[in-house]
C-alpha cells in the first residue's frame, strides 16, 4: 500500500501523530514489530528510539520507502496482497497495519496472515460509522473528509467499514478484541465510539473478542 495513505491525523504534543502515540503504548519494550504499508516510516523509528522496538516495514511506493530507509528502518518493498509468505509464524510480537485496511483488496487473508505471524495485530482504519459520515450518504452524497479526502471516483479505499462491521469481522476470524480506541481530532472518544469516533484503533490477537462498540 502507497505511504500517502498514512499521512493524514493530527499529533500530539510531541509532534507524533495521535493514533502512533495510541499504537506506541500498546508496543511493549523491545518488541518485534513488523509495520505493514509503512509509508516514511515515522511509526518504526518512534517505537527503535522510544521503545527499543526492532523490526521490519513493508511498503510498495518508491518514495515512501526511500524516506523509510531515510530514517534508518529496515525496509522491504512489496505488496501486502501478495501476503507475508517470507515471514514464518510468530515471527514478530506485534504485526501493524495503519489506515491500509480499507485499500486492501483481500482483508480476510491479510488479517490472519498478521495473527500469523506476530502475537498481536494493530489495525487502524477510518470509521464509517462516523456521524458525518452517515450525514452525507444520508444526503445522497459519499463522505469526503479530513480522513476520507478522496472523492468516490479517485479514491484508493475500496472496503470502508464500520467499527461493528470490523469486530464482525474479528468473530469470524476468532480474535480477541485486546483494546479499542476510537479518536476525532486527535481526541479519543468514549462515549458511543462507533457514532462519535472518526477513526478506529483496534488491538486483537487469536481468540474470543470483546463485547461490541456502541
Amino acid at each position: 500500500m502507497s505511504g500517502n495513505l498514512k499521512t493524514n491525523g493530527n499529533g500530539n504534543g510531541n509532534g507524533l501523530r495521535s493514533d502512533y502515540a495510541v499504537i506506541a503504548a500498546w508496543v511493549g519494550e523491545g518488541a518485534r514489530v513488523l509495520d505493514l504499508g509503512c509509508g516514511d516510516g515515522t511509526l518504526l523509528r518512534h517505537l527503535r528510539d522510544h521503545k527499543r522496538a526492532f523490526g521490519y516495514g513493508i511498503e510498495i511506493d518508491d518514495d515512501s520507502v526511500l524516506a523509510a530507509l531515510s530514517n534508518g528502518n529496515n525496509v522491504i518493498q512489496s505488496n501486502l496482497e501478495e501476503g507475508l509468505a517470507v515471514f514464518g509464524d510468530a515471527s514478530f510480537d506485534c504485526v501493524v497495519l495503519s489506515r491500509t485496511l480499507q485499500a486492501m483488496h483481500h482483508i480476510e487473508k491479510i488479517m490472519r496472515e498478521m495473527v500469523r505471524v506476530g502475537g498481536e495485530a494493530i489495525v487502524t482504519f477510518p470509521n464509517f460509522g462516523y456521524e458525518p459520515n452517515r450525514e452525507q450518504v444520508a444526503a445522497g452524497r459519499m463522505p469526503v473528509s479530513k480522513i476520507l479526502p478522496h472523492n468516490w471516483y479517485d479514491t484508493p479505499n475500496i472496503h470502508l467499514c464500520t467499527m461493528l462491521d470490523f469486530e464482525d469481522l474479528c468473530a469470524k476470524l476468532e480474535l480477541a478484541v485486546l483494546d479499542r480506541v476510537a479518536m476525532t481530532d486527535g481526541r479519543r472518544i468514549d462515549e458511543e465510539p462507533n457514532l462519535n469516533g472518526e477513526l478506529a484503533i483496534y488491538r486483537v490477537k487469536r481468540g474470543e473478542r470483546l463485547g461490541k462498540s456502541a
